[in-house]
């Protein structure tokens, strides 16, 4: 009796798991399907298994390969919709809503990454206003995997544009979508695939990487338990380390927390905020420091909701009003914008109280950055004299191994569940976490971009499809002479890669912040890689799609002409003389020099100077004020005519 039981079990089970048809997070409802390309459905079910599809009208069938992997290719259909897609097996599935527009994988590091919500303050008129089922996205969570490439992703859902789903939309994303439909009127799909402070490497195949000799060791990545052993030796010295400072810090480990609206602090010393603390007197700290200031409040803020915006700070924070903890920020990048629920303030003083942890570099508050408190009717100014003590000093946290820089891994997570997915191309906005070794990028993006078309190769027409991407934008502090540049070194070696057929690159020189990694700018960057799609992928011959770009030079006597290509209707100087060109002569030195726009071309010379040998113009992390442009509005790359 118990054996026949076990038999019926058993055959339960087999039919249960033979009855289902499963498909890709992928094909869901709400999809945007590729328009004018073969459209590839695929799934699982058991071998042998018969699944039929029917899709606009048509019905097509296969059979289930011994892999359990099937696939059906549907012929290249219009622009138009919405169709629902049935798939037939042991199972009934419909995919509901789909329609048929263009396809953009969007993928990189953290500035592809932000989403709309962290821009909210910067496009709220853009955020109401987006209404669109036209425009959808696909946003997986980010992960990591290197035993093998993954076949599906382990979440993600199409979402149509409002102005509630957009908030989660790459704002990058977003605006190039915009503008493309407004444009073109057809569906725009967006595929978010992209990983905040991830290098290049780790978005490359294994088959590509190993054909790369800086990382033909790729396979040590994917022996069982390698990267899950770091990371948990990473993970123990961090929880080590984080525990040690509650341990020693002097505002907790007391009768009253310095945070308790109770506390009275006593011998605090005063410190200007914004600002770091190694340049007011803590020199070489790290651990955490508190920080206090007491405002006077006035009755019409009383009663209503507030926010708190403290900037952005280096390089975790806990943040009190009155005792009440009201937010905390894991690491330094995202602004500190916390909401303070209505009742929380009182009519009189009330106390700010903020925990800072760093743990290397130099802590404290980013210059430039808004710090305030307000009501839809007040704003209660917080820059200044705030009072503070150091609550514990430590070394600083133990190096450890980011995983979103280790090769492999992304791809095989976040692109191998795309293919064999149909698309029109790819943005790409990706760099700053490759600034230490700049001059190996070119050779990567070129790899990365020859890796992904291999891979989407036997899918036409995308074997060549168009690859579009930005050039790292202004960042870090100025400096007063011509200096070198790592970050100048990476534009160059973007700049480079356009040697790839079918590629683009939107300058973003002008665009970025000094003091914000995550230039809150999206809008231009977005609306800028669209116009390199218009030129490049849709294939209008009218659109003047990039900046000038560098072509080459001549010197006559001691001036130097520079020629350029992509000058649009004629170069411009905007917003003034020209500047961030600078000259060298045989001695190699450079020094800032004239230079006027003559025609398409620019000459550059300095009096003292009498045998120029080369120039460089915008050759820094932040060149401020560079400011040569075509007629069209569009910025130039920077450049050099060395390789000193």
């Amino acid at each position: 009796m118990k054996t026949l039981r076990l038999l019926l079990l058993s055959i339960v089970i087999c039919c249960s798991v033979r009855a289902q048809v499963r498909l890709p997070r992928l094909i869901s409802d709400n999809m945007v399907l590729q328009r004018e390309a073969q459209l590839n459905i695929w799934g699982w079910a058991t071998a042998g298994e018969k699944v039929l599809l029917g899709f606009a009208g048509k019905q097509y069938e296969t059979i289930t390969p011994a892999d359990g992997r099937w696939q059906v290719a549907i012929p290249p259909m219009e622009a138009g919709g919405p169709y629902d897609l049935t798939i037939d097996g042991s199972n009934h599935i419909t995919v509901k809503n789909i329609v048929i527009g263009d396809i953009w994988i969007c993928s990189g590091q953290s500035n592809m990454e932000t989403p709309m919500s962290r821009l909210k303050d910067k496009y709220p008129a853009v955020i109401a206003a987006a209404h669109n089922p036209n425009i959808r996205a696909f946003n997986p969570a980010t992960r990591m995997e290197w035993q093998r490439p993954l076949d599906d992703f382990q979440t993600g859902s199409w979402e149509m544009a409002d102005p509630q789903t957009v908030l989660q939309f790459s704002g990058v994303a977003y605006f190039f979508a915009k503008t493309i439909y407004e444009q073109y009127n057809i569906p725009i799909g967006i595929i978010k695939v992209a990983a905040g402070g991830s290098t290049i490497e780790g978005w490359i195949s294994e088959e590509a990487l190993q054909r790369t000799p800086a990382y033909a060791n790729v396979l040590r990545l994917k022996q069982p338990g390698y990267m899950d052993s770091i990371r948990q030796a990473d993970q123990k010295a961090s929880d080590d380390w984080y525990y040690h400072l509650w341990k020693q810090d002097k505002g907790i480990q007391t009768t009253t927390q310095w945070s308790d609206s109770s506390y009275v602090p006593e011998n605090w010393n005063t410190m200007n905020i914004p600002g770091y603390w190694h340049d007011q007197g803590l020199t070489n700290i790290h651990g955490s420091v508190w920080f206090r200031k007491t405002i006077q409040v006035p009755a019409a803020m009383t009663g209503q909701p507030a926010r708190l915006f403290l900037g952005n700070i280096v390089d975790r924070d806990s943040v009190y009003l009155n005792g009440h903890l009201i937010g905390a920020t894991q690491y330094q990048y995202p602004p500190r914008k916390y909401p303070v629920p209505a009742g929380m303030l009182k009519e009189g003083p009330n106390t700010i109280v903020v925990r800072v942890i760093n743990y290397s570099g130099n802590g404290g508050f980013y210059k430039d950055k808004v710090y305030q408190l307000f009501t839809t009717t007040d704003t209660i100014n917080l820059e200044g004299p705030w009072q503070y003590q150091l609550g514990a000093s430590t070394d600083p946290i133990p190096p450890s191994i980011p995983f979103y820089t280790q090769p492999l891994g992304l791809y095989n997570a976040m692109i191998a569940p795309l293919l064999p997915f149909a698309m029109k191309g790819v943005l790409w906005y990706q760099g700053e976490a490759n600034s230490d070794n700049p001059t190996a990028y070119k050779t990567l993006l070129e790899t990365l971009i020859k890796d992904w078309r291999m891979k989407w190769t036997g899918m036409q027409p995308m074997q060549n499809f168009p690859f579009l991407y930005v050039q790292l934008p202004n960042y870090m502090v100025s400096h007063p002479q011509p200096t070198n540049s790592n970050w100048a070194l990476l534009r160059e070696s973007q700049l480079k890669a356009l040697s790839v057929p079918n590629t683009a690159m939107a300058v973003a020189i002008d665009i970025g912040e000094w003091n914000d990694i995550h230039p809150l700018n999206k809008e231009d960057v977005g609306k800028r890689l669209a116009l390199a799609a218009r030129k490049l992928a849709y294939q209008d011959s009218l659109v003047v799609s990039s900046g000038p770009l560098y072509k080459n030079m001549t010197s006559e006597g001691h001036k130097i002409i520079i020629q350029f290509i992509n000058t649009g209707s004629g170069l411009i100087a905007k917003n003034g003389p020209l500047k961030q060109f600078a000259i060298a002569g045989p001695d190699k030195q450079f020094r800032w020099a004239h230079a006027e726009i003559k025609g398409n071309k620019v000459i550059v010379w300095h009096e003292a100077i009498s045998k120029p040998v080369a120039v460089r113009y915008a050759w820094a992390d932040n060149p401020e004020g560079a400011n040569l442009y075509n007629k069209e509005g569009l910025p130039a790359s920077p450049f050099r005519t060395d390789n000193f």
